[in-house]
């Protein structure tokens, strides 16, 4: 661990561990909304949907940082096809991250109970549902809901198996390989 550390812009490390601690919270909220007492089971599901709406934006954030401010380099010792499958898995978390909160607005959206439900962000001001999808008839609306709902679940166990390897791999790095792959998202 003497190589330089190449280490990340402070906004991108404070949007990586806001974005990772609000997704835990939220895989809790989600997993905990059947096990909870009735009386508090809409206020755990609204939480949940603001929480995403939140992590939706902060992605868009992310993406438009990591555009601007190129990552630092991989170190040099890691071998090419590890290269390749940090930027594969970034990529990919990237796209659960985004697909995952979207996915859940969708299905909000076609949601029966959305019109006499407003989706509001943490009760401050009323969100928009998706109004192509809002506005369907019932009919067509509720198979959607479904669909979109079970999307939403998929992507949510992909996004726990992409959090495993990308945990995984940091911690391989860090322990086995004894580079300073935490520092690089450090403060």
């Amino acid at each position: 661990m003497n190589a330089p550390v190449h280490r990340y812009t402070a906004v991108a490390v404070i949007l990586h561990w806001l974005v990772a601690a609000l997704i835990v919270v939220n895989v809790i909220l989600g997993l905990s909304a059947d096990h909870v007492p009735d009386a508090q089971v809409r206020l755990v599901i609204d939480t949940h949907k603001s929480i995403g709406l939140t992590v939706l934006g902060l992605v868009v954030l992310r993406i438009l940082w990591r555009i601007a401010h190129a990552p630092p380099p991989l170190p040099a010792a890691y071998p090419r096809w590890e290269q390749r499958a940090a930027h594969a898995g970034h990529a990919l978390l990237y796209l659960i991250m985004f697909a995952l909160p979207l996915s859940g607005w969708m299905h909000d959206s076609a949601w029966d109970g959305a019109a006499t439900h407003p989706l509001t962000w943490f009760h401050a001001f009323e969100v928009p549902r998706i109004g192509p999808i809002m506005h369907l008839d019932a009919a067509t609306k509720k198979p959607l809901h479904g669909l979109f709902g079970a999307f939403h679940t998929a992507c949510g166990y992909v996004l726990y198996g992409l959090l495993a390897l990308h945990i995984g791999a940091a911690l391989k790095h860090q322990l086995i390989d004894r580079e300073a792959e935490l520092q690089r998202m450090r403060l």
